[in-house]
């Protein structure tokens, strides 16, 4: 399988908090796993807004930022085309960066079906934990894993 993270779930990867074994076994089985070039600067604002949060810890955050640069250098980046997710923020009414997060999603498909014959384009799993995302990515025809924590 190979795997597209959003935000959402590459914070699972590193931060305790429901569905974190979830996405921890996605990113550890997947056969390569893919983000977009914003989830590393979303995933540190959220480890800092966290370490506000849960009282401010010095040592803690620097572990989380540790930890973003490890599974950052084993995630594969893919740039983003500014119309396609406004395109994709009007036709699913999503918020800017999810949009941001299903283009890049859609521009690995597309390069993977580019490259090979369709199976691999296949194989891509989204990954998230946003429910309006998730519904977006399962009607442009990605396997979807997570779903909103209730």
């Amino acid at each position: 399988m190979i795997v597209y993270l959003d935000t959402s779930a590459f914070v699972k990867l590193f931060v305790d908090e429901p569905g974190d074994a979830d996405a921890r076994a996605w990113f550890d089985t997947a056969r390569m796993a893919f983000s977009s070039v914003v989830t590393y600067a979303e995933a540190c604002a959220a480890v800092g807004r966290r370490d506000r949060v849960d009282g401010p810890n010095e040592a803690r955050l620097r572990a989380w930022v540790a930890e973003i640069d490890d599974r950052w250098r084993r995630t594969v980046t893919i740039p983003v085309a500014a119309r396609r997710a406004g395109q994709l923020a009007v036709v699913h009414r999503l918020r800017g960066m999810d949009a941001v997060q299903l283009a890049a999603a859609l521009t690995l498909r597309d390069r993977l079906r580019a490259g090979a014959t369709g199976e691999a384009a296949a194989e891509v799993a989204f990954a998230t934990f946003d429910r309006r995302l998730l519904e977006a990515a399962g009607r442009e025809g990605f396997a979807t894993l997570g779903g909103p924590l209730e």
